[in-house]
Formats: structure tokens, C-alpha cells, sequence
């Protein structure tokens, strides 16, 4: 907590600083300032002077951003594994020793205080956890020591110092005969304190790394190369033997990219930038940004976004916006800045730090001088007056250690954004969060958030109809034959529903046949031979089912089994697909219901199928 008053005292001691905004958790500062009068260059600099090592982030640039996170990433896992290391050796030594002292003092087994064998090992316990696991907080008092300040570390090496060495002062001074009664020992509480406070340090990192994992999932659907076509020419001019010098696509760093770039995306890969589909069809996977597990057909003109996933066919994208222009930059920019913002406790809790360890610092030094005071006036003995002032400084050091005040609302914040935003929940800003408690209309979308947002097998419907619209000839597939035919043409297919119908077929042990003349229409479906018959699988219009079979599905989608004959298609049948409800999804709607809230749906997706989700989850 007096990090960030010592952060932003220090910046404000700057020329041409109007504003700063220090986000603890994630180690970064967001300053507003003239540029007339400094450059971030030099505010970096003013901070690593004062003990902050800092440098300028360009956080426009999604491969810097990328960067910078992995570097943060490593930071933190090295600072978080430090503490880790600390806390379990103290939890180790101190617990068990603490455990079996109170166990034997409440049991009546040892009731003196005398240095009996019990008291060495605290002594030699409280002794090695205070040097190993408190020399950090030592460190970093001194640290601030130099630099003028005092913050967190300064109170708890106070605290825990100050026991230690009126501890090892008593035990002394009763070895050597100074005073006759040996003077309470408090090397465990020492050692406790320093352990308890390094686990809350740990802890503490495992937060931030959570609170950073949102921010780097994002940065992780922006692929680091791209492919770029030369600028297109009028004219193609031949080379030896009438071949093509046309070039081939350079592969280059996606940061490269600029609007009007026209750029190759190959099947399995994600788009670098945001653009217009200027040849090629395929199925994009935009999950990332809608939530809908289904890849979109894109074609000649439609717009694709960077870091969605091309799954099934080629696509030359003509670049329209990049870098810190696309929609994936904005969107990591609006979780940025929620993960930044601060609520009103927060904005107080900074102003308190600017403060409050330098007033508690006052009434410590105040209560010792009070306690001998009264010690001297009271005409106790030496041993005692310095044991009763120690013992009450060393109280008001520990308990006003309020690093929760610092940590808990940011830690919160950020942890509580980062999950969000790996869940598709993105906030404008924290006071947003806040006034969530008095919402009273709560709007779900489907896909992805009531459901699970990847398709399933619902329903198997072997033909009663043939395309013609007559009743489909008696001794048809059964629902596994069907299943298995399916599964067979749609095993070498990539999209969610071949994928969806093959575990299907795999869960219920079906065959699967050898397929020949396997082909993909990206978007639309595939073709296949099986025992010397061609079938499609796929959308109505690709398959030529003619009519729908049994029916719209009710639920979802459906995939077409039709067979190609020198007569014309034959439909066979369809295989019905939805998105599932999620198993929590219910139960949530009710508990939102019974806290006076207003439920509704919201969806793209069909009537019927919306109408099915809604009765499952309890959605009126």
C-alpha cells in the first residue's frame, strides 16, 4: 500500500505530470503529462531512481504488448516462486513447534516457562525463520529506508524485528545473570509473523498471475507472423520457359501489417488483422468474439476479425485494420482499463496509505515511551518495565499491518475482471462492477454463456421421404447406421459438428468405413466415397436433401446425409445438433430470480431453437 503513495508522490514531484493512476497488482503506472515539458522516458527514469525499476510500455503494439507480457509472466513466476519457497520453510518449522507447545500447555503437561527443551526450539526455530524468511522484509525496509520512505516491509520488520531482538536481549541477559526470572520469549511470534506474512505474499503473486492470465489469453489469439502477397499488378510478366514470376507470399511479423496489405490466411490459422475476404471461401471460428461455437461462411466481401480462426479453407484477406486499430486491440484495451479503474474504497485506501505508515510509526514510538514512562514512575524492575514497553510497541507494529487494505480491493479487481474476461464478460469501467449490486434486469446470451457453446448430438432422424417428397422405401438405415455412415464421411473434416457427430459415433462403439475421394467445401460441408458410393454430408443446399426430411430441427442445426446417384440425390437422413444447456445454468437463474431479478434471453439464433434452451434453463 505505501508503494503506490510513494509511486505517485514521486511522479508528482515531475514537471508536467497532471495525472497518475498506479495499478499495484499488475506493477504498472498510467501517467498523464504535458509533452511539452517531459517525455516517458524520463518518468521511467525518475522512478528507478527512487527504487521502482521501470520502463516505457507501447502498448499500441500488440507484439510489444506480447512481449512485455512474457517478460511480466517470467517477473512474476521468479518474485511469486521466491516467496513460495519462504512461506512453506517457516509453515514447516513454525506450525508444528506451535502446535505441539499449545498442545502440551493446554493439556497441562508444561506449564513453566522455564528454558526446558521446548523453549530452545523456539529459540532455534524463531531464530533461522526470522534471518531466512525475514531478511526479504528486512531488505526491503532498508531499501525504502534509503530512499526516504517507509512502507509495508518497514512495519513488519519493525514489528518482527523488534521482538526478535527484545527476545535474544532477555535470553541474554538471563544467561548472564542480569536479572534473576527469565523475561518472556517471543522468537515464535516472531518467526509466525514473518510466516504468515510471506504466505500472504505468495498468495498475493498467485493473484496477480490470474489477474495477468486474461491479458495474455487475449494477446495469445494475435498470431505473431503473417503472410503478405505482393501488391497486386496488372499485368503478370513470364520468365524462362513461359513460368510465372509471380511472387509467393512473404511470411512477415504480423506487426508489420498496414491497411491495404493484402495477406494469405491457410486453413488452421488465425487472421492477423482485421479485413475484407477478397477471394476464397472457409468457415471462420469468431468464438472469441461472439461466443457462437459454429465457424461463419466467409466469402467474396465479408469482413473477417484478427485472432479469430480460419478452419477449413484458404482466404486473401485485404488488410483494413491493424495494430492498435483492430478489435482485438480494443478489446484488450477495455480490460486494461477496467483492470486499471478504481472504485471509491480504492481511491480512499490510496489516499490513507500517502499517510499511514508514517503516523503508525508515531503512536509505536508514542506507546514505547508511554510504557516505560509508567514502568519507571510504577517502580518496576528494569527486565519488566523494557518487556511490558517492547511488548505493547510490537503489538501496535503487527496489527497495523493492514496490507489487505492495499492489496485485497486491486487483487479483487483484478482477479474478478480476469475471470470475466475469460468467460466473454468484459466491463467498461470498475464502477460498473460496482453498481452491479443494484441491478434488477439481467440479460443472458445464449450461446456460450447459458450453454456450453459446443455442439452435440440430439437427435438421429433416418429418412421417412425421399427428395421427391415420396415415402422413402421400406428397409432404410437405422439410427446407427446412419450415425456410422456419417461419422465415417465427416472423420476427416476439422469443423465442430463432424467433430461432434464422430465422438458421437465413438461413444456409442460404432464402426467407422473407409472413405475415398474425400473433399471439403469449407463452409458447406464434404463429399466422400464409401463401398464405391459418393455421399455428401453437410448443409441442405449442398447436399440437394430438397426437402428437410422430418421437419425443422427443433433445437439447433443439422447435418444433411445425402446419397449422389446417376438418378439424382437420395436423402438419408440428418442428425440433429445443439448447443447444450449448462449444467449450472438453471440453478443460476433461479438464485438470480430469488434476489428479485429479471430474467431474460437474448439470442441471434432461431426461435425454435432459442424456445427449447429457455424451457430447459427455466427462462419464461
Amino acid at each position: 500500500m505505501g508503494c503506490v503513495a510513494n509511486v505517485t508522490r514521486t511522479i508528482n514531484r515531475v514537471d508536467g505530470v497532471n495525472a497518475v493512476d498506479v495499478n499495484l497488482p499488475r506493477g504498472r503506472a498510467r501517467i498523464g503529462y504535458d509533452p511539452t515539458k517531459v517525455q516517458p522516458a524520463a518518468l521511467a527514469a525518475a522512478l528507478t531512481s527512487a527504487g521502482y525499476p521501470s520502463h516505457v510500455e507501447h502498448g499500441h503494439d500488440l507484439s510489444s504488448q506480447q512481449a512485455a507480457e512474457a517478460q511480466r509472466q517470467m517477473h512474476a513466476h521468479h518474485h511469486g516462486g521466491a516467496w513460495k519457497r519462504r512461506a512453506i520453510v517457516g509453515l514447516a518449522i513454525w506450525l508444528p513447534i506451535e502446535t505441539v507447545h499449545w498442545t502440551l500447555y493446554f493439556t497441562g503437561v508444561r506449564h513453566h516457562a522455564g528454558l526446558d527443551w521446548m523453549a530452545w526450539l523456539g529459540v532455534i526455530a524463531g531464530t533461522f525463520i526470522t534471518f531466512y524468511v525475514g531478511s526479504a522484509f528486512f531488505r526491503g525496509a532498508w531499501k525504502a529506508a534509503r530512499r526516504g520512505t517507509t512502507d509495508m516491509d518497514t512495519l513488519i520488520a519493525l514489528g518482527g524485528g523488534t521482538a526478535f531482538v527484545y527476545s535474544t536481549v532477555a535470553l541474554l541477559g538471563y544467561l548472564l545473570g542480569w536479572w534473576g526470572t527469565l523475561p518472556d520469549l517471543y522468537f515464535m511470534e516472531a518467526a509466525g509473523l514473518f510466516t504468515l506474512i510471506a504466505i500472504g505474499h505468495w498468495l498475493e503473486g498467485r493473484a496477480r498471475d490470474q489477474a495477468g492470465s486474461a491479458i495474455r489469453a487475449l494477446l495469445d489469439l494475435a498470431p505473431p507472423t503473417a503472410l503478405r502477397l505482393p501488391p497486386e499488378r496488372k499485368g503478370v510478366s513470364l520468365g524462362v520457359a513461359g513460368q510465372s514470376t509471380a511472387q509467393e507470399p512473404t511470411e512477415i511479423p504480423a506487426a508489420e501489417l498496414a491497411a491495404g496489405d493484402r495477406v494469405l490466411v491457410r486453413p488452421g490459422t488465425r487472421i492477423p488483422a482485421d479485413g475484407l475476404v477478397e477471394s476464397g471461401a472457409s468457415g471462420v471460428d469468431e468464438s472469441m468474439l461472439t461466443g457462437e461455437p459454429i465457424p461463419v461462411r466467409k466469402q467474396l466481401g465479408d469482413e473477417v476479425i484478427g485472432g479469430t480462426l480460419n478452419t477449413d479453407g484458404s482466404l486473401t484477406v485485404r488488410i483494413t485494420a491493424a495494430g492498435s486499430e483492430s478489435a482485438l486491440a480494443g478489446i484488450i484495451r477495455l480490460v486494461e482499463q477496467a483492470q486499471a479503474s478504481k472504485p471509491p474504497v480504492q481511491r480512499l485506501a490510496d489516499r490513507i496509505s500517502a499517510i499511514f505508515v508514517p503516523a503508525v510509526l508515531v503512536i509505536a514510538l508514542a506507546t514505547l515511551g508511554t510504557w516505560l514512562a509508567v514502568g519507571y514512575s510504577s517502580g518496576w524492575e528494569e527486565a519488566r518495565t523494557w518487556g511490558m514497553a517492547a511488548k505493547a510497541t510490537c503489538s501496535v507494529l503487527i496489527i497495523a499491518c493492514p496490507c489487505a487494505l492495499g492489496l485485497a480491493v486491486p487483487a479483487a479487481i483484478m482477479v474478478g475482471t480476469g475471470r470475466g474476461a475469460r468467460r466473454g464478460i468484459l466491463l467498461r469501467d470498475i464502477d460498473a462492477l460496482q453498481s452491479a449490486s443494484k441491478v434488477d434486469v439481467v440479460v443472458f446470451d445464449k450461446t456460450g454463456t447459458l450453454t456450453t457453446g459446443k455442439p452435440e448430438v440430439v437427435g438421429i432422424e433416418p429418412a421417412r421421404i425421399d427428395a421427391d417428397g415420396e415415402p422413402a422405401s421400406a428397409g432404410g438405415l437405422s439410427d446407427d447406421q446412419l450415425l456410422a455412415l456419417a461419422a465415417s464421411i465427416e472423420a476427416q473434416s476439422e469443423h465442430p459438428l463432424a467433430q461432434a457427430i464422430v465422438r458421437h459415433a465413438k461413444k456409442r462403439l460404432l464402426d467407422l468405413a473407409s472413405v475415398t475421394d474425400f473433399r471439403n467445401e469449407p463452409g458447406l460441408g464434404v463429399e466422400a466415397t464409401v463401398d464405391g458410393r459418393t455421399y455428401r454430408a453437410g448443409h441442405n443446399d449442398f447436399a440437394g436433401a430438397g426437402g428437410t426430411g422430418n421437419g425443422a430441427a427443433s433445437q439447433g442445426t443439422s447435418v444433411h446425409i445425402v446419397e449422389q446417384s446417376a438418378t439424382g440425390p437420395r436423402l438419408l437422413g440428418r442428425i440433429l445438433l445443439a448447443d447444450q444447456p449448462k449444467p449450472d445454468a438453471r440453478d443460476v437463474i433461479q438464485q438470480l430470480r430469488g434476489m428479485g431479478a429479471e430474467v431474460h434471453m437474448l439470442t441471434g439464433d432461431s426461435a425454435q431453437a432459442a424456445t427449447a434452451v429457455a424451457d430447459q434453463v427455466g427462462i419464461q
